[in-house]
């Protein structure tokens, strides 16, 4: 063995005592294989169990120079680049209580690493919910919904994450526990952190614990789905339901190959609400029948992507809400290379396509869709393919708002310690 190595190993020995000086033996361990990241192995997992351990813990790596990974439930870790470096694994799986829940206030304060699941069911015994519909929510926790702003159909109503989010706390790599925002919904004093943390996977800062608005439960909900002849009477009957006085909470287009298209909207009412709600909306479109679980749509794409990974891949894009039809009829020129496809796009213009075939046709066509859609002020991002892409960053074009990011990792995170590579143009 090398000089280099022997000094790596002692490095590495001593990074391990001081890991667990913070947080006890049993709380940290070799990583395995499956702790890889996009094919990037880790040396350490840890598991903090307060945020001054972790704060702790990311003072040490950022010291020691190594790259930090923090992970929740691990759902969407293959999102994003693959990381330039990985040497610890940061789990947040110990933070994972709900500490306050203020429910005359509508408020609620949790530790990130408790699952949406459980505090859909903690809110739920007062009668509220988070108004967020997550991929995977008994497992995805808090702060990776967080780090990778995912959000669904829910969003057209009640906003995204950053409009549910009122407060946080982020862990910096320096060991500063940095809070902003508060506990109450008005609350508007202080630099918006939350705002800045959400969306920016885990490349400024680790979030601890979060403050949320949240919303009643519905008293009874209605789906009804339309069936459209062509992409153009699917793209009136949205512009049309956005424009008519229905109080609708979700409304969607899915669409598969050359199948119909079809356009679900979602009601959330008392059952007096829901009759006059279906009833307006018949005089808006003529073909409609109740369904259940249309709102799965996007759940059902991307576990479909994950199960068949080595022939699947799945990209999240953006449209203007007016262009959604001609995005959609894109498709099946850019995929006719034995290329299938499916897409679900909400009427935000926010949607996930999910394409099956040979790696070669879809990246093909994942790049063509991609210039097509920034060329029309869009994006595309792809979140999961059955290898490495060499020709396609992740994240496309990040613009003339690179420089801008690059500044703020600068500022939060100057040893590039958090996340490094993963977020737009290499942060």
């Amino acid at each position: 063995m090398d000089a280099a190595a022997l000094s790596a190993n002692r490095v590495t020995s001593v990074f391990e005592e001081g890991l667990r000086a913070i947080v006890t033996a049993k709380f940290v361990r070799q990583a395995s294989a499956a702790d890889a990241v996009a094919g990037v192995r880790p040396q350490v997992v840890v598991e903090p169990g307060t945020e001054q351990e972790l704060a702790k813990v990311l003072k040490l790596a950022d010291e020691a120079g190594l790259a930090v990974v923090p992970r929740g439930g691990g759902t969407k870790l293959g999102w994003g680049n693959a990381p330039a470096r990985a040497d610890l694994i940061l789990s947040t799986a110990r933070l994972n209580r709900v500490l306050e829940h203020a429910w005359a206030d509508l408020t609620v304060t949790v530790e990130v690493g408790c699952t949406i699941g459980k505090l859909q069911e903690t809110l739920a015994k007062h009668g509220q919910r988070l108004a967020l519909d997550a991929l995977w929510p008994e497992h995805a926790t808090i702060g990776g919904v967080l780090s990778t702003n995912d959000s669904g159909a829910l969003r057209l109503r009640f906003g995204s994450l950053r409009d549910l989010i009122i407060g946080a706390t982020l862990a910096l790599p320096d060991g500063t526990l940095a809070s902003s925002g508060g506990k109450v919904v008005k609350n508007v004093a202080g630099y918006d952190l939350p705002k800045l943390a959400t969306g920016a996977l885990g490349t400024l800062g680790v979030i601890t614990r979060a403050v949320f608005r949240v919303h009643p439960l519905p008293k009874e909900t209605c789906t009804l789905t339309c069936a459209c002849d062509d992409m153009a009477e699917a793209q009136r009957l949205m512009l049309a339901v956005q424009d008519s006085k229905l109080a609708h909470s979700a409304l969607q287009l899915r669409c598969t190959g050359s199948a119909r298209p079809h356009v679900d909207v979602l009601f959330e009412a008392t059952r007096a609400g829901l009759d006059a709600q279906t009833a307006q909306l018949k005089s808006l479109a003529s073909r409609q029948h109740f369904a259940d679980s249309t709102f799965d749509a996007r759940q059902e794409l991307y576990s479909g992507a994950r199960s068949n990974s080595a022939r699947a891949a799945i990209a999240k894009f953006s449209a203007l809400p007016a262009q959604i039809a001609n995005t959609i009829e894109m498709l099946p020129s850019l995929c006719a290379d034995g290329v299938g496809w499916s897409a679900a796009v909400q009427a935000t213009g926010i949607g996930c396509v999910a394409l099956q075939g040979e790696m070669p046709a879809m990246e093909a066509a994942l790049l063509s869709f991609r210039t097509n859609l920034e060329s029309a002020g869009g994006s595309l991002v792809v979140h999961q393919a059955p290898a490495v892409v060499s020709r396609m960053e992740a994240w496309g074009n990040g613009g003339d708002a690179l420089p801008l990011m690059r500044a703020v990792k600068q500022q939060f995170d100057p040893k590039s310690t958090l996340n490094p590579g993963r977020f737009v143009g290499g942060i």
